[in-house]
């Protein structure tokens, strides 16, 4: 069978990593050989994921252009790297626009080159459209998380497909959202301000006169960086702060409402799979009004679509939910339904049957 050499750059504890691990489980399960190439960062979700783990050069800095530096040198190593598979029957699976030099490498040698694209906001402009260049040259099979995504992103005469993110199957049910005394709101993200972090501490200093409302901010970050970032802040005291978790599930269980609140102009949002995790636990979810996003929630239906910037509409609504159980339950039951139409055996079936040079 096959092997399949999987690229990834960054080994974090992000959604696009998340789902090359899930990709990377069924092939093992399904006995295809797996390789991957990523940096050495620990505690991301790629640890030990493939059969053979190759670490790659790669580092992020608090200078960009320094940053710029370390990810062309990974790629220049990446591409030499890849070359050693010439004489090998491979497939390289390349997670993100990001790895341009597995793909370079790729091509050269004659190998079947599959892209996994997760983003669409990519700074700055030039290396996008290199990227984009890149991609339309070498890539055999283009696979987007959204129909947004493939919209914006399409790239003629490709053979693309849509597969969306999904999430494995739980059993959880309402009863402890009803028993609740607390109404706590959730923001799981990176440590970005184009994520809508200062937006989220706004909309908690909006709800100060409700003592039950609780906001939780969960970052990709460790507790050093959490601090730096916060040096000059002021924060309400309804607002409480954690580090890198490895496991999400207790915040979920314990959340009523999940915010993304990502600023629009600065990175769209293509799927948003704390979205999906949070809907799996019955939170209803406050979503940009742009982007992919929007085909997971349905305003007033299993959540609400409202600009990041709104932030007394976003307030009216969170004391809206608050006030208001039953609307509230009517949601959160919409939000396990929805849930169903992000089946993992779906994800897997279509990820195998490209694999198996089906049909795109």
């Amino acid at each position: 069978m096959k092997k399949i050499v999987f690229i990834h750059i960054l080994n974090d504890r992000s959604g696009s990593p998340k789902i090359l691990s899930q990709i990377i489980d069924v092939c093992n399960k399904n006995g295809y050989l797996t390789e991957l190439f990523t940096n050495t960062q620990e505690g991301g979700f790629l640890d030990n994921k493939a059969k053979v783990y190759k670490h790659i050069f790669y580092k992020r800095s608090n200078f960009r252009i320094l940053t710029l530096f370390y990810y062309i040198l990974s790629q220049i190593i990446l591409f030499f790297k890849c070359l050693k598979y010439k004489n090998q029957d491979v497939v390289f699976y390349i997670n993100t626009m990001l790895p341009f030099g597995a793909a370079l490498s790729g091509r050269l040698i004659n190998k079947e080159i599959i892209y996994h694209i997760h983003e669409t906001s990519l700074k700055p402009k030039l290396l996008k459209l290199f990227l984009r260049f890149i991609i339309k040259k070498t890539a055999n099979k283009i696979i987007f998380v959204t129909e947004y995504l493939k919209n914006i992103e399409n790239f003629q005469n490709k053979n693309q497909k849509v597969i969306y993110n999904a999430i494995p199957k739980i059993k959880y049910t309402l009863n402890n959202k009803i028993k609740k005394n607390k109404f706590i709101i959730l923001l799981i993200c990176s440590l970005k301000t184009f994520k809508g972090i200062h937006e989220f501490i706004k909309i908690s200093e909006n709800m100060l006169d409700v003592k039950e409302i609780e906001f939780q901010l969960i970052l990709n970050a460790n507790e050093k960086e959490i601090n730096d970032f916060f040096s000059k802040c002021i924060l309400p005291n309804n607002i409480t702060i954690f580090s890198r978790q490895d496991d999400l599930k207790e915040f979920y269980k314990s959340g009523s409402l999940l915010l993304n609140l990502s600023r629009p102009d600065e990175c769209i949002e293509t799927f948003g799979l704390t979205i999906l995790e949070g809907m799996s636990y019955g939170l209803p979810a406050i979503v940009p009004n742009i982007g992919g996003p929007l085909e997971i929630i349905k305003d007033n239906v299993n959540g609400y679509a409202i600009s990041c910037y709104e932030i007394a509409k976003i307030s009216k609504k969170i004391r809206y939910l608050f006030e208001n159980k039953e609307e509230y339950l009517k949601m959160s039951f919409n939000a396990l339904s929805t849930v169903k139409d992000f089946s993992i055996e779906i994800f897997d079936k279509e990820i195998l049957n490209i694999l198996m040079d089906g049909e795109i």
